[in-house]
């Protein structure tokens, strides 16, 4: 095992790359303790955002884009044009995987890792998926019939499995970048010019391109909330430019921007409370951390429901209050807010939910496995 091939497989948005990364960070450090020559290639949507995400990585090796279609639970014309862009990937994929010859497929999701994992099955290569939601998307549950172990965030996600794909599941928790581990809540107040934390930090996400719905809670309830909090608020740019003013409404309190990406880390962890949706990574980025938080899910109308299914998870384990459908509204929102001013139920949740991430780092003990696979 001294000169490895490793293919990774998953785009589309970055909630299925930046876990990816992470994973493949890992594995490089751990390859390099072994002395184990490895390369890493990437099998990614040719148009999109999966290049220009995974070429500034200097973990992965190769980016090798392919044809991806959407794949629909609903009826629609577009699956018919998108049936042959699929057909188109899968045959991409097999000439690649032949040709690059790699030990196993390592999947992270969405609709373009279904094409790699069909053809891995077919030349016989081992794949490892992995699902980060609550409840398994469409492409985890196709992936799971090619796959030779089935990683789970969650051990109840298991019963969403048939009795014989459960038992190839194994709860490796998500994956995180690993700065998030080591974020310094010092950066943090300095990058926001916080100087006295008078008042709790409340920061608010709602994802790279923000989230209308949290938005207009906030602008609608900013004198309350600038009253309570210190309010660091990530618009996203759709809202930053249909509202360019709320970029300037900075104050002492109110601090708005338009995205944070390198300095995310260190502002989440002077964070008090987060307001944010309930994408997965988003959960787990704050789990890490153990921030309590207020979820503003994504509705089913919007999504397949998996951002409803995690926050009800996050919020029976006592991590996260939520507040869907009709409850996500201003006086809920108050609400939910207010009873976070008391500093031992901020402990109540920060406690639970630090407690997602107890052990091993997830991206470590994934690239542990894969490095294990790739010696079978």
């Amino acid at each position: 095992m001294n000169n490895i091939t490793i293919a990774f497989a998953g785009g589309g948005t970055g909630g299925h790359i930046y876990p990816g990364l992470a994973i493949a960070d890992e594995l490089r450090e751990l390859a390099k303790q072994k002395s184990v020559d490895i390369k890493i290639v990437w099998i990614g949507n040719k148009k999109g955002m999966d290049s220009s995400i995974v070429e500034k990585s200097t973990s992965v090796d190769e980016f090798r884009g392919i044809s991806c279609g959407k794949l629909r639970r609903y009826f629609s014309f577009s699956n018919v044009l998108d049936a042959f862009k699929i057909v188109i990937g899968c045959v991409s994929s097999y000439f690649l995987l032949k040709k690059i010859k790699p030990v196993l497929l390592f999947s992270k999701g969405g609709f373009v890792s279904v094409p790699p994992c069909f053809a891995a099955k077919l030349l016989k290569i081992p794949v490892y998926t992995h699902e980060c939601d609550f409840t398994p998307g469409l492409a985890t549950r196709i992936n799971s019939r090619f796959a030779t172990k089935i990683l789970l965030s969650y051990e109840a996600t298991k019963k969403y499995f048939s009795s014989d794909k459960a038992a190839k599941t194994l709860v490796t928790g998500n994956p995180v970048r690993p700065v998030f581990y080591s974020a310094d809540s010092g950066e943090g107040l300095k990058y926001l010019g916080i100087e006295e934390h008078t008042k709790p930090i409340l920061v608010v996400v709602g994802g790279s391109l923000g989230a209308r719905q949290i938005n207009e809670l906030v602008l609608e309830n900013m004198k309350w909330l600038t009253d309570n909090f210190i309010v660091v608020h990530q618009t996203g740019k759709a809202f930053a430019d249909e509202h360019p003013d709320v970029l300037t409404m900075t104050s002492e309190n109110y601090k708005p921007y338009q995205f944070i990406y390198n300095e995310m880390p260190s502002v989440l962890s002077c964070a008090d409370i987060v307001l944010s949706r309930a994408g997965a990574n988003s959960l787990w980025e704050c789990a890490v951390m153990g921030k309590p938080m207020v979820l503003i899910p994504l509705s089913s109308k919007g999504s397949r429901g998996d951002q409803v299914d995690n926050a009800e998870y996050f919020e029976k384990q006592g991590a996260a209050i939520v507040l869907k459908g009709s409850d996500a509204d201003s006086e809920h929102l108050k609400a939910a807010l207010g009873s976070l001013l008391d500093g031992e139920k901020r402990k109540s949740l920060a406690e639970k939910s630090r407690a997602f991430s107890s052990g091993e780092r997830p991206a470590l003990r994934i690239a542990k496995l894969l490095l294990e696979g790739s010696d079978k």
